[in-house]
């Protein structure tokens, strides 16, 4: 067997990126040494340059560059980066958020879905039906059984850019990934990648270390291996810090995975995904049995199309999309097109000109297309952008669902009532929440009671992208919050205290709440979510029995009248940290065990812990560290800690929303009285 090393005294990409950023940063410093040690650490902070190397990048600096003046734009200012350097020094760009595992789009699933897309992709093109992935202690391992990477390329395509098989149409057809880039950032992302190929009996492997090579061989495979590739690796803690899969968002990818390719097995730390009716399993899961659909789901299968809905009473319409494979929760051109041409087909057959809000609501519906060049707004893949595609869509759905509805004059009938109760139900809720909303509005038309607004939102474009509210407990977490943030996209809204419990409520009662007819108002959706005035809602309570209480009821008054705005992800928990560290000259705020630790290792026998409850405790001198993104080059304890708001299953909301906010039971005191931390003088 023969074997590669990598090449003595090459760099490697950390030290090639150390190198670039300080020779850059070398021609805008001034003559203060103190000043440029700490521009090029925290510019190179991205590819994690040890902080001993900031003195060798200055030193050029003292004789090169004025005392004062602009930085100097010549030659030296251009660089260039090779493709696994830009990656680790621009995770972001290809990967989006990074994270710690406690989002499911946090980078270290993108890395893995990444892995699984090239395993599944074998699977489209015919070859292998059995994918076997292993997750323990952040380590992945991934083993596909398809034909296997041609063994003199297997080290080019896991670490070029823009290198692979899936450019040519002739060999793979609508691929999920397709740009040469997503295995090569698991690869320049990890702490440890190694990919082996087994093809007829020959295999190679080759081994790499934060994107630099460290090994390659090249030899015969044991007898009897099968063909097909193997991955292995581990996302490197410098770059995501400490993190942790959370399986059940990993399981979500894979049965999403068996739903897009029936017949295709994957196994998972000894469990099995596989489904045999593919899309339409994905239906009847999240109906689950508590839900009954209105008519025989239509399941209809083109070339490049397939989508399969029915009705159920609910108002709510969901589609879950996918392009070749890969989950678009953000939907995108070929789910408005779905809806144009559904709703075209319905009042074609109809003859009538039916609204599409009374058309679509209760559309329970999954729908996959493929394509050869898909074009997604990001390297994450979560909306399609193809403008194309509309046109095809809409007349191939509408076609589909006249031809459907001619065939099957029962469902007909059934889906023309539900559209008749639509209108009638949405004529009775405008009625009264028009006549409600220009009432509310007189009272609060100067301004809004315990809301600090922003000046930007939504509505005022790249300016108010990023707008938040903040919603509060009481008067002292607004006090500490109102002198450090930053009022041109952040507002707060304060509670007076817990806010009613509106579950079992109708909307109307809505506005006869006062304070919950304020935050309504606040949020900008009295009359429909499109009114929504801010990207994000934070909800920020103390962390404390009284505020995860105030956090379930402010929860339950968006899940149960504005439930889209959950599902569209603009719903966020700001953590609060756990204790504080603190001596006569320092003040620590810590998330963790483990960070609290540190810190009183550090400050001595002079500090003290305090178990940390309420944002009120936080000086207002303090506080902005909380609620603004954190810095480059900053410890994990710094910035704003937000956990978004995601719902698992759509079928367990009504369930988990009645048990815990509805009547008590005898189920519910027996869960209360069996988790009890402690006992409660009451």
């Amino acid at each position: 067997m023969s074997e590669t090393k990598k090449t003595p005294g090459k760099s490697s990409l950390a030290a090639r990126a150390e190198a670039l950023v300080a020779k850059s940063n070398a021609s805008k410093t001034s003559a203060k040494p103190a000043a440029k040690a700490s521009t090029v650490k925290k510019a190179a902070a991205p590819a994690k340059v040890p902080a001993k190397a900031a003195p060798k990048a200055t030193a050029p600096a003292k004789k090169a560059a004025p005392a004062k003046g602009p930085a100097v734009y010549d030659e030296s200012s251009i660089q260039h980066l090779e493709g696994l350097e830009h990656i680790r020094l621009r995770p972001g760009m290809y990967i989006g958020s990074l994270g710690d595992g406690s989002n499911e789009n946090d980078g270290i699933y993108i890395l893995l879905k990444e892995g699984i897309d090239n395993a599944v992709d074998e699977f489209s093109q015919g070859f292998g039906k059995r994918i076997d992935i292993a997750i323990e202690n952040g380590r992945v391992k991934i083993r596909d059984y398809g034909r296997g990477i041609p063994l003199g390329k297997l080290e080019d395509c896991v670490s070029n850019v823009n290198t692979g098989a899936k450019y040519n149409n002739s060999v793979f057809k609508q691929a999920i990934g397709m740009n040469g880039v997503g295995i090569k950032a698991t690869n320049a992302l990890s702490s440890y990648f190694r990919a082996a190929s087994i093809r007829e009996g020959k295999m190679a492997v080759v081994e790499f270390k934060k994107g630099d090579k460290i090994s390659g061989k090249t030899g015969k495979a044991k007898e009897g291996t099968p063909n097909g590739t193997y991955l292995e690796f581990e996302p490197d803690t410098s770059i995501f810090g400490k993190y942790a899969f959370n399986m059940e968002y990993v399981e979500k990818r894979l049965w999403n995975y068996a739903y897009l390719n029936p017949g295709l097995l994957l196994k998972c730390n000894g469990k099995d995904y596989l489904s045999k009716n593919g899309i339409q399993d994905l239906l009847v899961n999240e109906m689950g049995k508590s839900t009954k659909p209105l008519y025989n789901m239509f399941n209809y299968q083109g070339e490049n199309l397939q989508f399969v809905l029915t009705h159920t009473p609910s108002l709510d319409k969901y589609v879950y999309s996918f392009v070749n494979g890969q989950s678009t929760e953000d939907g995108g051109t070929h789910v408005t097109s779905f809806l144009d041409g559904f709703t075209k087909g319905v009042n074609s057959f109809f003859k009538k000109e039916y609204d599409e809000k009374d058309v679509t609501a209760g559309l329970l519906c999954a729908l996959k297309i493929g394509l050869d060049n898909p074009m997604f707004t990001s390297q994450t893949k979560n909306k399609l952008g193809n403008v194309e595609i509309r046109a095809p869509i809409i007349k191939e759905v509408q076609t589909a669902v006249d031809d459907w509805l001619r065939h099957n004059p029962d469902i007909a009938g059934q889906l023309e009532d539900k559209i008749i109760k639509n209108q009638k139900a949405r004529a009775e809720i405008n009625s009264v929440t028009d006549k409600q909303v220009r009432e509310a509005a007189k009272s609060i038309m100067l301004k809004i009671p315990k809301l600090k607004d922003c000046r930007y939102h939504l509505q005022d474009g790249e300016k108010g992208a990023n707008s938040m509210i903040f919603i509060t407990e009481g008067d002292s977490a607004t006090g500490s919050m109102v002198g450090s943030r930053d009022v041109s996209y952040q507002a707060i809204f304060s509670l007076r205290g817990k806010p009613e419990n509106m579950y079992g409520c109708k909307k109307s009662a809505l506005f006869e709440n006062e304070e919950l007819k304020n935050l309504t108002f606040s949020l900008g959706v009295q009359q429909d979510i499109e009114g929504l005035r801010f990207d994000k809602i934070i909800i920020a309570t103390d962390a404390d029995n009284d505020g995860y209480h105030i956090r379930n009821l402010v929860m339950t008054y968006l899940l149960l009248y504005f439930e889209e705005l959950v599902l569209s992800g603009h719903v966020y928990i700001l953590e609060t940290p756990l204790f504080r560290v603190r001596n006569k000259s320092k003040t620590v705020y810590c998330y963790s065990e483990e960070s609290r630790d540190k810190e009183l290792a550090k400050m001595g026998a002079s500090a003290e812990v305090t178990r940390f409850k309420g944002l009120g405790e936080i000086n207002p001198n303090e506080f902005g560290q909380f609620i603004f993104p954190r810095k480059e080059g900053e410890s994990e304890d710094k910035g704003m800690h937000l956990t978004p708001v995601t719902i698992q299953s759509l079928k367990n909301v009504p369930e988990v929303l009645q048990f815990y906010m509805g009547k008590n039971t005898p189920k519910r005191y027996d869960y209360i009285v069996h988790h009890l931390a402690k006992e409660i003088d009451a």
